[in-house]
């Protein structure tokens, strides 16, 4: 079977790759046996984490909207300033990782599920309708994208069109067969399917996306309950340019007689860990409150003293500029800890 080698190349990895599996496993336990924030708690995380990992994994791919953009456009604010192509990339992402973290439970993992949530990722997109939900027919190329959204060079060439559906599905029944067996470790077994589904790179666009969003499925499936908590996206985002450097060090590797999957590993279990580290921390009393900046919490504090306020009020009684008053609003609203109350100039928030 010509996926053998993705079982081969495993046998060659370093002790610290190991080490590394270990660490997060560690806090993968500490995680399930400690976590005890009330469901308003993870609720307020988890939209939180749907707003930063849409804004990071669409800015990966050349998007311009920040996290504040994000929020307001999923509240149905309109975002002028900002291509229509970038606001329907936003919304299909969204809504998507919003379903792998409410319904992970009843999701099958195989080909067709990829193909549908391929579908479902680029559904508002206009320019993508023709191939949503279908393997590339052209070629296509895997290219570094800056913080302006431009290409400033190909990372490595991909399978070519006519071979996609044959590797798809070979790749597929590996990564089903692995964790059904649980003969190699989990996070071995996304690892490995996650660097080779980027090569394949098996639609003409949005591969980038959808291995993110893989990627929480098959956290969530293997155990990694933690992973609507903190945004792993926004993480590979803060790391962007190590993304690019790890895979372009195994790709160019892959289909020879010394595949080494290594530099990939390293970077992704670099990035599980820190995301597990933070889940933990997240376990302490203080933790949630240390979700918020120190002028997040003045206004907090405010909204305990009186029945409901205005932008405008909040600005002249605390001495906070009007825009950063607006910032806060609107983290505050994401964390469900205050609401809106009428439009325009008659705007007040209240606390929950």
């Amino acid at each position: 079977m010509p996926y053998q080698r993705l079982n081969a190349r495993i046998e060659r990895l370093p002790s610290t790759i190991w080490t590394r599996i270990a660490q997060i496993d560690e806090l993968k336990g500490q995680w399930i046996g400690g976590v005890h924030l009330s469901p308003q708690v993870l609720g307020r995380l988890k939209q939180s984490v749907l707003i930063a990992s849409t804004g990071a994994s669409t800015r990966i791919e050349g998007a311009r909207l920040s996290d504040e953009d994000v929020e307001k456009l999923m509240r149905g604010i309109s975002v002028q300033k900002f291509t229509d192509r970038d606001k329907q990339e936003v919304k299909g992402y969204y809504e998507l990782l919003q379903n792998v973290f409410d319904a992970w439970k009843r999701i099958r993992f195989s080909e067709s599920t990829i193909k549908h949530f391929h579908k479902e990722l680029l559904k508002y997109a206009e320019k993508d309708k023709r191939h949503r939900g279908e393997y590339k027919k052209t070629e296509n190329k895997v290219h570094m994208i800056d913080q302006e959204g431009k290409s400033v060079g190909i990372l490595f060439d991909t399978t070519p069109a006519y071979l996609t559906p044959k590797e798809m599905q070979e790749l597929t029944e590996w990564a089903q067969a692995a964790f059904q067996e649980k003969k190699l470790h989990p996070l071995l077994a996304i690892g490995n399917f996650l660097v080779e589904f980027l090569m394949i790179h098996p639609f003409e666009d949005g591969n980038g996306r959808l291995s993110r969003v893989l990627t929480n499925l098959l956290l969530l499936q293997q155990g990694y309950l933690y992973a609507p908590y903190v945004s792993h996206e926004k993480l590979v985002e803060d790391n962007k340019a190590d993304y690019y450097v790890a895979l372009r060090k195994s790709q160019k590797t892959l289909k020879t007689k010394n595949e080494d999957v290594t530099p990939w590993l390293d970077f992704f279990f670099l990035i599980v860990y820190e995301q597990a580290k933070r889940a933990v921390s997240l376990l302490s009393k203080e933790a949630v409150e240390k979700l918020f900046s120190p002028k997040q919490l003045l206004v907090l504090d405010y909204f305990q003293t009186v029945d409901e306020a205005t932008p405008g009020e909040l600005s002249k009684k605390l001495k906070i500029a009007r825009p950063t008053v607006n910032q806060v609003l609107s983290r505050l609203i994401q964390f469900k800890r205050i609401e809106r109350i009428g439009l325009g100039r008659s705007t007040r928030y209240r606390k929950i």
